[in-house]
């Protein structure tokens, strides 16, 4: 029988990734200590969600108990926060003794909507569709790549024919720039299911960009970031998308040397929605009224139309904030609706009997639901 395929996110996974929680929080606080030790000048990013909380009591045990510098915080406020999470961040602050700085973009979120567009079921879907709109390339090219029995003279082909679009072309054909195929990898249109059908069938009458997230949160983490050794952040491997893919230099993405020379810090990058579990009940650890009261499982960007909960988890958020809501449907709401379109899409084409295959997990299982809604 073939073993299934594993990537090095798995592969080369260190030890303490199979602790049971509290041995792996120990694990994190000693990993904390040695590179605030090597790294103390650092910034760490709090966004008032459950990651940060979990993340900002490891930081501050492990800060106080070797007497390090203090971390410098900050909180990216994109202009459509919930009173929830900025009352918490305040909160946060307060119950540490620290100063979480709050940031605001140059470009606020309605602006950055309006000049590029509304994201789309995930970064790399709203990347592909935006240079789509913007370039003079056909759908139809994914069919003659189908249908070439020479896979790698047709991509060439296309090449020369669509200067400048390589990674649109691989985009739309699935496959690489070798004219080798790659329909199950995250950079393809049909990571999510059916979306090329989709789009040829119904064309979006709206602009599609992720550039809000460039413009309200990278742009401004930039900005505020230079000058410090050490950047903290709390992603985790559990999230999926771009933050389970490896980097060439370091699988394990834990802990790594960025370009600028600054070195990045994810101390949660291995821990589990079980783990985060356990660590709020053994130290009672208190989340925002977002999750305590409003029922949320997930903040982020409030009402990205990344999320596939984006709707259901506003109408969580109506009776507390209406106007955030209001606001939310102002700005993404062509997005919202062209999703649901989407997901009816998909249910007749399953329905129907057509299959096409979704995005692999590292273990090469198929995914999908979280990023496209199924």
């Amino acid at each position: 029988m073939k073993e299934p395929y594993k990537s090095k996110v798995y592969t080369e996974r260190p030890a303490y990734v199979d602790f049971n929680a509290p041995a792996k929080f120990e694990a994190i606080k000693s990993i904390i200590a040695r590179r605030l030790k090597e790294h103390p000048n650092a910034i760490c990013s709090y966004s008032g969600g459950s990651d940060s909380d979990i993340m900002i009591d490891l930081i501050e045990k492990t800060r106080r108990l070797f007497e390090f510098p203090p971390v410098k915080y900050v909180f990216f406020n994109t202009g459509l926060e919930m009173k929830a999470t900025k009352d918490h961040v305040k909160a946060i602050g307060e119950k540490y003794g620290v100063e979480i700085m709050e940031c605001r973009p140059k470009v606020g979120i309605v602006q950055a909507v309006r000049a590029h567009g509304v994201p789309f079921v995930s970064k790399i879907m709203s990347g592909g569709l935006e240079e789509w709109q913007k370039k003079d390339v056909p759908l139809s090219v994914a069919v003659e790549y189908e249908r070439a029995e020479d896979k790698a003279q047709k991509r060439r082909e296309l090449s020369q024919r669509y200067p400048k679009c390589e990674s649109l072309i691989n985009f739309l054909c699935c496959c690489n720039s070798a004219g080798e195929s790659r329909p199950n990898i995250q950079l393809v249109i049909n990571s999510s299911k059916y979306m090329r059908d989709f789009i040829d069938e119904f064309p979006p009458d709206f602009q599609i960009s992720a550039k809000c997230c460039d413009y309200c949160k990278k742009q401004p983490a930039h900005s505020v970031q230079k000058g410090y050794d050490m950047i903290i952040t709390g992603e985790r491997r559990a999230e999926g998308g771009m933050r389970s893919v490896p980097r060439k230099e370091n699988s394990s993405l834990c802990f790594t040397e960025t370009s600028s020379g600054q070195y990045r810090l994810r101390p949660l990058y291995y821990v589990t929605d079980e783990d985060k579990a356990w660590y709020k009940d053994y130290y009672g650890i208190r989340y925002s009224d977002a999750y305590e009261v409003y029922g949320l499982t997930r903040t982020g960007c409030c009402g990205c139309p990344i999320s596939y909960k984006a709707v259901e988890d506003l109408e969580k958020i109506r009776p507390f904030e209406p106007n955030v809501v209001k606001a939310a449907w102002n700005i993404f709401g062509k997005s919202y609706e062209y999703r649901a379109k989407y997901i009816e899409y998909k249910k007749r084409q399953s329905s129907s009997g057509k299959n096409l295959y979704g995005q692999l997990d590292i273990f090469g299982n198929e995914i999908g639901g979280k990023t496209d809604g199924a």
